[in-house]
């Protein structure tokens, strides 16, 4: 970085530095762990020696605090992909269900909402699509924080609920899904250009409510990448300009992922979390009756205290998913 040609391919100049710090992050925590365990070696034994009674109850708590942060930073080591560090781009569908699916789909944005809020992430609506008569049908959310893609990509898959609708006059037990995705967030595609030929661009008038301004003008803008058959909508913003740039944004970040996993030949692997957002295929239940338990199907990790879970207590099922990876 300090040779003078460097900075002369701005955009790749920019990836490094991105990198560096991204290591830095990685490696500081873990130099500054080192010399606080060797501080700690030190006043240990002299206190010992000495045997400083009110020393050694400090330094018992000093343990205490050296062994929660060890914890966490080995918990940090098992995000070790290149990708994890990212911002995350968070979309949630309503699948079968009806109107108790959409009404799902917006339990679970609740859900996630307060989760971000209680990790001190930020978040942006991208793009929102109210349900007929309640609920959504989708939305995308961007996602920004230390390791944001890292944490959700533990969420990509199908959600499933059961629970007495508040839809059913006759108080009946529905099951409803819901399905969610997760892409890193990324300004560029390495060694792929997207070409204005490769997309085919529609606008038409947005649906659903916002006044007389969306429902009349073709504000709504889809994007089909040609080459993939990947696509995109976007009608959250009464401005078409900002639809599109939402939309190519969103786009950018599924083709990215949609090359990586080719290039990785994890194809089949990451379809295999795309299943019809229907029974068989969840890979978390949220039951709210006759008795209420979250499970994940996927590491057998369950949960009690569904109430606590929808209002984002979410880090352990997230834990035990990349443990599993880990493992």
């Amino acid at each position: 970085m300090a040779q003078n040609e460097f900075w002369n391919n701005r955009q790749r100049a920019e990836e490094v530095t991105r990198g560096a710090r991204e290591l830095r992050d990685v490696t500081q925590p873990w130099k500054e762990l080192k010399g606080r365990i060797e501080d700690f070696a030190e006043l240990l034994e002299l206190s010992a020696d000495e045997d400083d009674a009110e020393t050694l109850s400090e330094l018992e708590k000093e343990s205490v605090d050296i062994l929660d942060t060890l914890e966490k930073l080995e918990f940090f080591s098992m995000l070790s992909d290149e990708d994890d560090p990212k911002d995350a781009l968070l979309v949630i569908h309503s699948g079968a269900g009806g109107t108790e699916a959409a009404d799902w789909a917006e339990m679970l944005m609740r859900m996630y909402g307060r989760w971000i809020e209680r990790r001190g992430f930020t978040s942006e609506m991208m793009d929102l699509q109210p349900g007929d008569e309640a609920g959504i049908k989708g939305a995308t959310i961007e996602v920004k924080g230390p390791y944001a893609y890292g944490f959700l990509k533990a969420e990509a898959g199908v959600h499933r609920l059961v629970r007495i609708s508040p839809f059913d006059a006759q108080k009946r037990r529905h099951t409803s899904f819901a399905s969610v995705f997760v892409y890193p967030d990324v300004d560029s595609i390495p060694d792929v250009e997207l070409r204005d030929e490769d997309l085919q661009i529609d606008t038409y008038k947005a649906g659903g409510a916002g006044g007389q301004h969306v429902n009349k003008t073709s504000s709504a803008v889809r994007i089909t990448h040609l080459p993939t058959g990947l696509v995109v909508n976007c009608q959250n913003e009464r401005s078409q300009l900002k639809n599109k740039g939402t939309a190519m944004k969103v786009l950018t970040a599924r083709l990215y992922d949609y090359y990586k996993q080719e290039e990785l030949k994890k194809m089949e692997a990451v379809e295999s979390t795309k299943k019809a957002i229907d029974f068989g295929s969840q890979i978390r239940s949220y039951v709210f009756q006759p008795y209420t338990l979250v499970k994940d199907h996927r590491t057998g990790h369950e949960s009690g205290n569904v109430q606590a879970i929808m209002d984002g207590d979410l880090d352990s099922f997230i834990n035990a998913f990349l443990s599993e990876a880990q493992t």
